[in-house]
């Protein structure tokens, strides 16, 4: 079984353990350009969002880590081996779940769970063993002797991801995991990524879902255009898009004067009696704000943080203009404290 120690990325001069690194990864089809210039640092046991429109690039991506195609330029190491020189040392460490199931319908989830075991060349007393132990933890148990094409689309992706993890992988590609996925399942496919990187799992996560990337990611990479157009945490993304503010509203007119006076640098609305003050939401700047007002004397009624979130960097990053989106970059949301 492939080892968890991860190696340190050596291709862009980071120390920090990587499981996953590239640098300056291209791939053209003809002359469209999927891939332009790809560098990434995925650290052990975290999980890493790449987010994008269709046609970004994500799967490439993808297809590219998992050794299915060739780079045409760049390099790109998985697990401490050289995805184009070290082909077999990438395979062996990794599992890959694909936007479409790779479960086979005609035969029942334990015997597609044993095919799979046979595919690593296990023993058969250690396949049923594996088999056992992944139906129970992904809840399959009762349906494991019935043909997977009676399975929900929710049943066959958690059969998919417990394929996946019949060879101990500890790099797992989702490329696209809950594309079709029930509200309900969604969530649960959530809790099961949560479970896996809490055992030690490095998981790349490509995903059209906004909130599935606030969700679960440690960091997100931004792809439009076959670039990395932002990369951090949520937080840092979101603090990218201007417009953040936090209102306060006040229901007597002398003590809105007093609040304006005492904080100054506010849009006002007097008719209103409330208080706009440009800001990212930090914990700081609300802490510096609450001093101001305490320090004069005053409390606000109502405070308001307007924050942007991942729809409005995902729009603004990628030029984005979906009218069935009703959260466009400038539109910020609230949250009543």
């Amino acid at each position: 079984m492939p080892s968890s120690v991860m190696p340190t990325s050596r291709i862009d001069g980071r120390q920090s353990p990587a499981a996953v690194s590239t640098a300056g990864l291209r791939k053209s089809y003809g002359d469209k350009t999927v891939l332009n210039g790809i560098d990434l640092h995925i650290p052990a046991g975290s999980v890493f969002a790449l987010l994008g429109p269709n046609g970004a690039g994500k799967t490439t991506t993808v297809h590219i880590l998992s050794t299915l195609i060739a780079a045409d330029s760049g390099r790109a190491q998985v697990a401490g081996h050289d995805v184009a020189t070290s082909p077999d040392g990438v395979r062996a460490a990794i599992g890959v779940t694909g936007q479409f199931s790779a479960v086979d319908g005609l035969i029942t989830g334990e015997e597609n769970m044993l095919l799979m075991a046979d595919l690593h060349h296990l023993s058969k007393r250690e396949a049923r063993r594996t088999t056992a132990e992944l139906l129970e933890r992904f809840d399959l148990v009762e349906a494991a002797n019935k043909p997977a094409s009676s399975y929900s689309g929710g049943m066959k992706r958690r059969l998919d991801i417990a394929m996946t993890l019949v060879g101990d992988p500890r790099i797992i590609f989702l490329d696209e995991p809950t594309t079709g996925l029930d509200p309900r399942s969604r969530h649960n496919m959530w809790q099961i990524i949560r479970e896996l990187v809490s055992d030690g799992v490095t998981v790349l996560l490509t995903t059209q879902y906004l909130q599935e990337a606030d969700e679960l990611a440690d960091r997100i990479a931004v792809l439009h255009e076959g670039r990395i157009a932002a990369e951090g945490t949520a937080d840092e993304l979101k603090r990218l898009i201007p417009g953040g503010h936090v209102r306060l509203r006040f229901c007597d007119p002398s003590t809105y004067r007093c609040a304006a006076d005492a904080i100054r640098e506010v849009t006002r609305d007097d008719e209103a009696l409330s208080l706009q003050i440009p800001s990212d939401g930090s914990q700081r700047e609300l802490r510096s704000i609450l001093d101001r007002l305490d320090r004069a004397g005053i409390e606000a009624d109502e405070l308001t943080v307007h924050t942007p979130d991942l729809d409005d960097v995902f729009f603004a990053l990628t030029g984005s203009n979906q009218p069935n989106q009703p959260n466009q970059p400038n539109q910020p949301k609230e949250a009543v404290r």
